[in-house]
């Protein structure tokens, strides 16, 4: 099995931060993901106040899962306050020992010898561009991470770190209510430069919130949903996946069936006028 990076299951809500699955439950819903063809898991060292992580895996452990047949990708970087950090204040920490430290720590945790994918969690207006590029260095060549990205970082902080090391992941907010990506320059950013887009939230504030701009989008839900026999979910990621950028949105839901219509919404190219119905909606305008 080749592992799939179109969709991307998040794990943040598998335990402390949400369902608290047992062992056996996670070993269940990874096997559910590689049977459906997900086989990307997004972790941070930091869900679940830095449990989840080791939750994750003790599954795979206990499961006997083949480690190529997944992509795990973790992010680091983010010093929260809690039971399990001595942190007097929320911070970021960008320095080449943390870096080093925390992708070993992951390693302990998810019992692996090597993260497909390792992220710095959010940016720091103290990072060093040069620190960082030497823990990453060291990292790579020592075969513990095989790729290296970022999440939540602007166009202007992409450039100022890739001058130093190479990045080919960017993990964003995206969604049809939270767009910005395709006009501060992100997006496009990442097609020049060959940078995989990652979205995070992908579904917006489409189910939690109500007001006129989620009452403009769902009245046009509803009629696309007749037209492509698709649930309202899965025609919110099918939104995302026509971007050329090729962004694979990272899902958190835990539900098997939301798991199914979320693959669904790779066999759905929109109408390019029914993907501008959308937008406008969210807008609340038309185009200019």
């Amino acid at each position: 099995m080749k592992p799939s990076s179109k969709i991307i299951i998040g794990c943040m809500s598998w335990g402390k931060w949400g369902k608290q699955f047992s062992i056996k439950e996670q070993i269940d819903m990874i096997e559910f993901c590689l049977e459906n063809g997900n086989s990307f898991f997004d972790h941070a060292d930091l869900y679940g106040d830095y449990t989840t992580e080791s939750e994750f895996g003790k599954a795979l452990q206990e499961g006997n899962f083949k480690r190529d047949d997944l992509h795990i990708i973790t992010k680091c970087g983010i010093q929260n306050p809690g039971q399990t950090r001595n942190n007097s204040v929320k911070h970021y920490n960008y320095t080449k020992d943390y870096i080093i430290w925390s992708a070993e720590q992951s390693l302990k945790n998810l019992k692996t010898d090597y993260l497909d994918t390792f992220l710095l969690h959010r940016p720091s207006p103290l990072m060093n561009p040069s620190e960082i590029a030497e823990g990453i260095t060291q990292l790579k060549e020592s075969g513990k991470i095989k790729n290296f990205g970022v999440s939540n970082f602007t166009p202007s902080q992409v450039d100022l770190l890739n001058e130093k090391i190479n990045i080919s992941v960017n993990q964003i907010e995206f969604s049809l209510t939270q767009n910005a990506a395709m006009s501060n320059g992100s997006l496009d950013q990442m097609q020049v430069k060959g940078i995989q887009p990652m979205s995070w939230s992908p579904l917006g504030s489409v189910f939690k919130e109500d007001n006129s701009q989620i009452n403009r989008i769902k009245v046009v839900l509803k009629k696309l949903s007749e037209k492509y026999n698709a649930s309202e979910d899965t025609l919110l990621l099918a939104w995302i996946l026509k971007h050329p950028s090729k962004v694979s949105p990272v899902i958190g839901t835990t539900n098997k069936q939301r798991i199914q219509q979320a693959n669904f919404a790779l066999t759905i190219n929109l109408e390019l006028e029914d993907w501008f119905l959308l937008w406008e909606a969210s807008r609340g305008k038309e185009v200019d």
